[in-house]
């Protein structure tokens, strides 16, 4: 059996991993202007830092948003198309080890995919993700650069630009201790720093994330999320996420190749078909 090509095509980003003998191997990413430059680039490219001859590609298969302007096989290899969700959920599940859990998908928005054994069902999403805190700090820092905006919020203080339940209250409200937010961004002044209104920015998107799939979660018993994609790559995700696990009484969790889990449940999901 040859490998299977899994690829997550974004409109500028393309992930890319090898799936041989049921196993992913060499996950990639490469940045180009457009999805079909983005697509070939990713696909040459892991071919050759892999020594893989064309020939030993016995499919590929495609994801993702960016998918569709790619209308004949990938260079006369044998090309499907997955749905988006689905990659999500196989991904995730594989990289997990998780059979029951929303998978929150975290890309330029932020899809909720309800994962039970072989069972996968879209439930919703929102508008917030990588693309929000880009345009927000497009604005607010003249930056979209998120590694930048990352380290920056590194250096400053949320307490600084949000209002907190102990600023409003003499003594914890029922169910929520005294550090968990009341508003965001409520306390910003004219004045603040750089440094804090990027933490503002990433804390109001991971905690808006966070926050809407526990809304996701209410009426069923899942209790576990998966947390996929680029943001969740973030170092504030390990600040974040724990404090709304305790807030909600759920459980976060970011595989090891949490980044391309769509890419990687692309793949899975011909070697399932076989």
């Amino acid at each position: 059996m040859g490998i299977i090509i899994g690829i997550d095509v974004g409109i500028s980003t393309t992930k890319i991993v090898g799936l041989r003998d049921g196993k992913p191997s060499a996950p990639l990413r490469i940045t180009a202007t457009d999805p079909i430059t983005s697509l070939y680039g990713a696909f040459g490219k892991y071919l050759h830092d892999n020594n893989v001859p064309i020939s030993e590609v016995e499919h590929v298969m495609l994801t993702g948003v960016g998918a569709a302007y790619v209308k004949n096989d990938v260079y006369g290899v044998p090309t499907s198309r997955c749905d988006e969700f689905v990659a999500d959920a196989l991904g995730a599940r594989y990289e997990s080890h998780i059979d029951h859990a929303i998978v929150v998908s975290m890309g330029t928005g932020t899809s909720f995919v309800m994962c039970h054994g072989d069972e996968i069902l879209h439930i919703g999403g929102i508008g917030i993700g990588g693309g929000t805190l880009q345009g927000l700090s497009r604005i607010m820092l003249n930056t979209s650069d998120i590694k930048q905006v990352s380290a920056l919020a590194m250096q400053g203080d949320i307490s600084h630009v949000n209002l907190l339940i102990g600023d409003i209250s003499a003594q914890p409200l029922p169910g929520l201790p005294m550090e968990a937010t009341a508003s965001i961004f409520a306390r910003a002044q004219n004045d603040a720093s750089k440094e804090d209104i990027a933490c503002g920015i990433i804390f109001m998107v991971l905690q808006s994330i966070g926050s809407a799939a526990v809304l996701a979660a209410q009426g069923t018993d899942c209790r576990d999320m998966v947390l996929i994609g680029n943001l969740s790559l973030l170092p504030q995700c390990k600040e974040i996420f724990p404090s709304l696990e305790k807030l909600y009484k759920v459980h976060f969790h970011i595989p090891k190749y949490s980044e391309y889990c769509t890419a990687i449940g692309a793949a899975l999901a011909f070697a399932n078909k076989q």
